[in-house]
């Protein structure tokens, strides 16, 4: 097997032992287990606490004392031991540790697995502009193929996602014998500082106000980034409760639709060279943020009938947001900063995001959700209402079934009722998103040269 189809075989299976469950995870736990909102951001959070920390730990490892696919592999073996267990929890705050510590083993490997296919590639004399993209696409294909295995299968809300990813998982343990071996470089430390050692170095770039706004603005995108993988899936399979949509395929798939976002990152990617040359940087961070709103604001007025366009353009709006931030604002880092700084100042550009951003915007959202944007039913009548169809309607009652609430002779529910009002979830979500946008473009100073990508 050639070096480049392993590495392509690594990055599918990387993205899909996440992607089996990180979109659907919320209609396990809203549907499945009826777990609170509050609760549920947290479990998000999971991922933005391990970013702050595992990947510079496992890399200084990695460096200096195991070589990396090992560690890429023992890695891979325990986040499957802990996503067999999962399945088994039956309360919330325990599902959030076990997660936590799915989350400290699985993010490093995003690190590692970057390294490996840069230093087999480089031994092997590739050109790492062109051999590395086709072989990282793979791993948004990965992605994509997970969520279609767990929607088709009936597996969305059920735990057996959590299987499906474990047995990649440990799959991809086994795989890792076989990849390009990554030594660590055994050249001795010289003598550093603390900071200097652990990328704190980085911080000092907080010291220039450009430098500082952007980390800033990052973190507070990074928290939107977290909203629709959080809360899209639960979106759109919570129509079902509506009469009038049931039976329509975006219910019966949301999953899959869903995946037009994954579908649309892997084509913009493909336009940023362009964007970049044309608009400069400043002006593709902002489309990206604009096309946050638009995402949002879409999703708040669609629904699976009339409304089917705005999911679907809504998912080709998040490979533009997501990627021109990310890719844009990751060269930015990269041609403002020195030699010494850069690795330690991407990395601050990954813990803003993935870690200050992600928890932010996880228990942020999971607490204004459950607080402000939570429906209590009381009355059958008043849900009926809600739901748009009458008191006696077979598919409201079997929805009341499954929640375990019966109706009184006076027509009270058993048992309170909680619904999301998504409209003005994702209306809160847009807001948010243009306010940011419209600071940036005030605050964020940058000049472009067409001859330069980044000034």
């Amino acid at each position: 097997m050639s070096i480049k189809l392993r590495l392509t075989v690594m990055s599918f299976f990387q993205f899909f032992v996440w992607g089996a469950w990180l979109i659907t995870i919320g209609i396990y736990w809203f549907g499945t287990k009826q777990w609170d909102g509050t609760q549920f951001g947290a479990i998000f959070a999971t991922m933005g606490i391990a970013s702050l920390f595992m990947p510079t730990v496992m890399g200084i490892i990695a460096d200096r004392w195991v070589n990396a696919e090992k560690l890429y592999g023992l890695l891979h073996l325990l986040y499957a031991g802990t996503l067999f267990y999962i399945p088994q929890i039956n309360d919330p705050k325990e599902f959030f540790y076990v997660m936590l510590l799915a989350m400290c083993f699985y993010m490093p490997t995003l690190a590692l697995s970057n390294a490996i296919s840069y230093n087999a590639l480089t031994t092997g004399q590739y050109d790492l502009v062109k051999a590395f993209p086709p072989i990282r696409v793979w791993g948004t294909i990965g992605f994509i193929a997970a969520m279609w295995l767990v929607n088709l299968s009936g597996n969305k809300a059920s735990a057996s996602q959590f299987y499906i990813a474990g047995i990649g998982a440990l799959g991809l343990s086994l795989f890792s014998f076989v990849l390009p071996k990554c030594p660590p470089k055994n050249i001795k430390p010289e003598k550093k500082s603390f900071a200097h050692t652990f990328g704190l170095e980085a911080f000092k770039l907080f010291g220039s106000y450009k430098m500082a706004l952007f980390f800033i603005f990052s973190m507070f995108l990074g928290a939107a980034l977290q909203l629709t993988n959080a809360y899209g899936d639960v979106f759109l399979d919570e129509f079902r409760f509506f009469p009038k949509y049931s039976g329509s395929a975006v219910i019966k798939h949301s999953t899959i639709f869903m995946s037009i976002s994954q579908i649309s990152e892997t084509l913009f990617i493909l336009a940023i060279p362009f964007f970049l040359k044309r608009f400069g940087i400043k002006n593709v961070m902002l489309i990206s943020m604009f096309a946050w709103v638009l995402r949002f604001g879409l999703l708040a007025y669609s629904d699976p009938i009339g409304g089917l366009w705005m999911i679907v353009l809504s998912g080709i709006m998040y490979g533009m947001a997501f990627d021109f931030f990310n890719i844009s604002g990751s060269l930015f880092v990269e041609t403002s900063t020195n030699a010494e700084t850069r690795s330690s100042a991407q990395g601050l550009f990954m813990m803003m995001t993935n870690g200050f951003g992600a928890i932010f915007g996880s228990l942020i959202s999971g607490w204004a959700i459950d607080k402000y944007f939570t429906l209590n039913f009381t009355v059958i009548e008043d849900l009926a209402n809600y739901l748009q169809t009458e008191v006696t309607n077979p598919i409201l009652r079997t929805f009341l079934q499954e929640r375990q609430v019966a109706v009184l002779e006076n027509g009270l529910l058993s048992k309170v009722v909680l619904l999301k009002d998504w409209h003005h979830i994702w209306l809160s979500f847009a807001i948010y998103t243009f306010i940011l946008a419209m600071l940036f473009a005030l605050l964020f100073k940058h000049k472009h040269n067409q001859n330069k990508l980044n000034v």
